[in-house]
């Protein structure tokens, strides 16, 4: 027996855990704004030994956590105990996410003015913005590893104030880091519930090609079923759905396909299959997302419409502008036998022909065909404000940097219409790019109010690039414009802080309606003016976090 050897083990061993004892407090509190750098240690005075958060019955709270420390460990593991209040309530640990944070790696604006077109070479950068779904993760010494901290309030909670504590164990190391959470006599209704029009648009193709499967396959709607009950459970409001092959032409690295077969008969008559796009809604319906069907595009960005022509027995392409003949010829047809599909489905009333942003005698010419055949189409744009469409859009979002007049809003409002704002690439911040602020998207249910809108769109949450869960970028916009949920059910920062700043405008209305019917005029006054500067006008991205947290004080302030 080599007892030199179990000496020098036995050694090192004890060597180790003298080392690790020495290492108190490797995990604190540190609720970032903006990504943490991997290598850098962060400053003691940003980290904090407790955290007290406060929501609503409900209500989703967030923080993180920053775990660093002078070992390599093969396995740490993460985990929270319920949280117990002083009436005997109990928030169990169930309702309780808390998980590590990966990396994905992002390009850097610099001094640029838009996110869009791009150069090649920009900087880039490596930031944490991946929730995984675990609770353990691997560790090398000398990094900052932050975890992600999710509270999800039980909307039978009784209020009042929940403590518990936070268990970081890998073998001989173990911490506990205490929390509480005051819960709020308020409550949030469910997400299904929230008047926030909710639009961010759906790729079902990408989780077709990342996973392998067959479209519409069992196996797929099998992958799509958890992935959707992630934006249902956000609020989601409306059904993405491609009429025809390409409407973007190419932009995503997943090509949408049409959802409908389009076939011209030898006698020139048409035939059109629906049972992908019937698949497609009502597997969206049973998710609890139905307000809205939005159906792209009459007007493709290439002016390109697919077919399949029985006499050629092959695929063929007609290039034609709104203006045509041959574009009438085209749609029309299509147009009255989608209204009657519609409508023997029960889903006329919901659908929409969809269009973005498109020269405006196109979308003019497009509209007046869309009504010629049947003038209770619904229609609905995602571009630049036009007077002259107003009155004509049933689901409208414009940019956030336009206005709307004041009369227009009223007038849309009062024939029960939807107005939004978008992002996009435009706008270096407020944005969800993967190089954003925390914070930033959290603003945007905010503004929503300052505007008097109905909620928020923006242009994908999961059109996946290459290698979405590695390298953010894609195209030539910054990365993270084209998704913000992940592949394997993992989320986001920027999503969940999305979703947070919706829970902050349901809580808003229902605050304000409260005000309202009470007669509470100073406190609504109070609340009109924390609102107000949330406006689009002088953002200052640096004084987004603090505008915020002031914010969300004085909204969690007011009672029943």
């Amino acid at each position: 027996m080599n007892f030199k050897s179990i000496y020098m083990g036995l050694s090192l061993s004890l060597l180790s855990l003298f080392s690790i004892a020495q290492q108190k407090n490797f995990i604190k509190f540190h609720n970032a704004d903006f990504s943490v750098d991997r290598q850098q240690a962060v400053p003691a005075a940003e980290q904090q030994s407790t955290w007290k958060g406060s929501g609503w019955k409900g209500e989703k709270i967030n923080t993180q956590l920053l775990f660093r420390t002078a070992q390599d460990f093969a396995q740490v593991t993460v985990s929270a105990s319920d949280l117990k209040g002083a009436n005997k309530g109990v928030i169990p640990a169930s309702a309780i996410q808390i998980a590590p944070l990966a990396t994905v790696i992002t390009d850097l604006p610099g001094d640029l003015k838009s996110g869009c077109g791009i150069p090649t070479g920009l900087d880039t950068a490596i930031v944490f913005d991946r929730i995984l779904a675990s609770n353990t993760f691997s560790y090398s010494k000398h990094t900052n590893q932050p975890i992600w901290l999710q509270v999800a309030i039980p909307a039978d909670a009784t209020p009042g104030r929940y403590k518990g504590t936070i268990t970081v164990n890998s073998g001989d190391l173990k911490e506990l880091l205490s929390y509480e959470v005051e819960v709020i006599d308020q409550i949030l209704p469910p997400a299904k519930d929230w008047a926030f029009h909710l639009d961010l648009w759906q790729n079902p193709f990408s989780i077709a090609r990342y996973n392998q499967v067959k479209p519409w396959s069992q196996e797929h709607f099998d992958l799509l079923k958890p992935h959707i009950k992630q934006l249902a459970d956000a609020g989601q409001k409306n059904i993405t759905a491609s009429i025809i092959y390409d409407p973007w032409n190419s932009q995503t690295y997943d090509i949408y396909e049409s959802m409908i077969v389009w076939t011209k008969k030898k006698d020139g008559s048409w035939h059109f299959d629906y049972t992908n796009f019937d698949k497609w809604v009502e597997f969206m319906h049973a998710q609890g997302i139905d307000e809205f069907i939005n159906c792209y595009s009459m007007i493709p960005w290439n002016l390109k419409f697919y077919y399949y022509d029985e006499s050629t027995e092959k695929q063929e392409v007609m290039i034609a502008k709104p203006e045509d003949a041959a574009y009438v010829n085209h749609w029309k047809p299509f147009l009255k036998d989608f209204a009657q599909h519609l409508k023997q489905k029960g889903w006329f009333e919901k659908t929409t022909i969809a269009m973005d942003e498109r020269p405006m005698k196109h979308m003019l010419a497009a509209i007046e065909i869309i009504k010629s055949v049947d003038e209770n189409y619904q229609i609905s744009l995602a571009g630049s404000y036009h007077k002259e469409l107003a009155p004509l859009l049933s689901d409208y979002s414009i940019t956030l940097a336009e206005d709307m007049p004041a009369d227009v809003l009223a007038m849309r409002k009062a024939k029960g219409y939807k107005t939004t704002f978008y992002t996009c690439c435009t706008e270096i911040f407020p944005n969800t790019f993967t190089n954003s602020g925390y914070q930033e998207a959290v603003w945007y249910g905010w503004h929503a109010h300052q505007r008097g809108f109905d909620g928020y769109l923006r242009w994908a949450v999961d059109s996946w690039n290459k290698n979405p869960n590695v390298d953010a970028r894609h195209g030539t916009w910054l990365a993270g414009d084209a998704y913000m949920l992940y592949p394997d059910l993992n989320s986001s920062i920027r999503f969940e802080r999305l979703v947070e700043g919706v829970q902050d405008a349901e809580k808003i209305r229902i605050v304000r309606q409260q005000l309202q019917q009470q007669g509470r005029q100073a406190e609504l006054a109070k609340l009109d003016a924390t609102i107000a500067g949330f406006s689009n006008k002088g953002i200052v991205q640096r004084a987004i976090p603090k505008q915020l947290r002031d914010a969300k004080l004085v909204l969690n302030s007011f009672k029943k």
